[in-house]
């Protein structure tokens, strides 16, 4: 490949890194909004959707224009294509996170009720899987990444339990329960958990990115180095 070719791939993994960073703090700032009731915040987040699909727009141009004018082979073609796919799944959280400032803000506007769901240690625990996610394609670490996509069960986990939680405080004859805030906060769970399905996305595109193994649709569990079929990990557990 010709030294422009590498010119133009530094400067689009320039823009990546810059719509990751840029996910991640609406991220942070949707999940502060919620838990804090500030609808400032959570307007904030909302009126930056724009900059963040702008800038998904511009990499994808990018990537194209990479494809069509230098037609890149093997790992090079690998790269181009990872990052088309997870600057797809960048955008994406951004969205979910402005889902959940939709949420902050009209719990914002409801009287102050204690309602007991584990809501922020699920938030905690999706925001280091993207994180993290996005250090295994800073670093191009693939180990980092399986430990990303063996994150994305406890996520679902902790969104089933959510749910159990609701349904109980909805049956409980004796309770009172704020059915509008207990839906909306459920929601929010339900956004948490799509954005660690994609933050589990960017980690198998690194994985693919440096290996070039498919490893998506939970096909293998990664232990110790090795991969284990998910059928087999199913019949032993």
């Amino acid at each position: 490949m010709t030294t422009h070719f590498f010119r133009e791939v530094d400067r689009f993994k320039r823009a990546v890194l810059e719509l990751s960073a840029l996910v991640e703090q609406r991220l942070a700032e949707a999940v502060q909004a919620l838990e804090t009731r500030d609808a400032e915040l959570a307007r904030k987040v909302m009126d930056g959707d724009a900059e963040v699909d702008q800038r998904e727009v511009d990499v994808e141009e990018d990537c194209l224009k990479i494809l069509a004018l230098h037609q890149p082979v093997a790992v090079d073609l690998r790269f181009v294509v990872a990052v088309l796919k997870i600057n797809s799944d960048l955008e994406r959280i951004g969205d979910l996170a402005v889902n959940i400032a939709e949420l902050a803000l009209f719990l914002a506007e409801q009287k102050q009720v204690s309602v007991a769901l584990p809501f922020a240690p699920m938030a905690a625990r999706v925001r280091v899987m993207v994180a993290q996610s996005l250090d295994a394609l800073v670093n191009m670490n693939a180990e980092l990444a399986r430990e990303v996509c063996e994150m994305d069960d406890v996520v679902d986990t902790m969104n089933r339990e959510m749910y159990e939680i609701v349904k109980t405080q909805l049956q409980d004859t004796g309770a009172k329960p704020n059915v509008n805030i207990l839906l909306h906060l459920l929601s929010a769970s339900r956004h948490l958990e799509r954005i660690a399905d994609h933050a589990t996305n960017i980690a198998e595109d690194v994985i693919y990115m440096i290996e070039g193994r498919i490893v998506r649709h939970n096909v293998e569990i990664y232990a110790a180095g090795q991969a284990i079929p998910r059928y087999a990990a199913n019949v032993r557990s």
